[in-house]
């Protein structure tokens, strides 16, 4: 069993390779969370949730960051941000509905798409 402050310690390191993944991608410290909130003992739909809540404060101070410098383009942000609120919708009504195993097994069948696309495409 860990101790409170091991499990403390644990989420700190999470938090940080969760934030330089998420800024130095533009994305992705979703996918690093999940499996590192795992670890420090949290069933996986809570660390599934829980990597969604850390990625907004990560993700607006990220982009505060790369907006000064230009590094954004504006004309994507409604339609983007339409299509990720209803895939938002969709995903969090899945999530509460979908047997865990089932949602773990999407989850890294996602991670292994995003490898080989990174890997074979880009």
């Amino acid at each position: 069993m860990q101790t409170k402050t091991v499990k403390t310690a644990q989420r700190i390191t999470c938090g940080a390779v969760v934030g330089a993944a998420n800024s130095l991608f533009g994305g992705g410290g979703g996918m690093i969370a999940v499996p590192m909130l795992a670890k420090t003992g949290m069933d996986n739909k809570r660390a599934h949730a829980t990597a969604i809540l850390l990625i907004l404060p990560v993700s607006l101070l990220s982009f505060i960051l790369y907006a000064v410098k230009g590094f954004y383009e504006p004309s994507v942000l409604i339609p983007t941000a339409l299509g990720v609120t209803a895939g938002g919708l969709v995903g969090a009504k899945l999530l509460g509905k979908l047997p865990e195993k089932t949602v773990n097994l999407i989850f890294a069948a996602l991670q292994l798409a995003a490898g080989a696309f990174l890997f074979f495409f880009h």
